[in-house]
């Protein structure tokens, strides 16, 4: 009994539950974010190059007629895009965050002590 209640414990502590859900949070972002590449970002920025060379798509780039390079720059280019997706995401949450801690705190008042002790302190000052 204390090997499942101990495997109970472990699964729903906070991180593992947040971690869970972070992946699968990360899974359905790659796809939204591999989909914009893929079909609009891509696209929009090889079409020119990719009519100049008259091809259809950037896999059939070839150097000396076998080596296949159009999938590595392929890749390259879609890497690219994502750092610079991810790049703007985390800029912006970080701009919301500096926001929300932006707003200083008042000081707190005085307690009973410390007027009374400024109290004191003006007394003497003044003989």
């Amino acid at each position: 009994m204390g090997f499942v209640k101990e495997f109970k414990d472990f699964a729903v502590k906070g991180n593992v539950v947040d971690l869970a859900v972070a992946v699968i949070i990360g899974g359905a972002f790659g796809k939204i974010v591999s989909s914009f590449i893929g079909d609009i970002i891509t696209p929009l920025l090889l079409k020119p190059a990719l009519d100049a060379a008259h091809l259809s798509n950037i896999e059939q780039l070839t150097i000396f007629g076998s080596v296949k390079y159009g999938s590595f720059l392929s890749a390259v280019i879609n890497f690219v895009i994502i750092a610079f997706v991810l790049f703007l995401v985390i800029k912006g949450i970080n701009a919301t965050k500096k926001k929300e801690e932006a707003k200083p705190t008042p000081p707190p008042a005085p307690t009973k002590e410390e007027v009374l002790l400024t109290e004191i302190r003006d007394i003497l000052k003044s003989k």
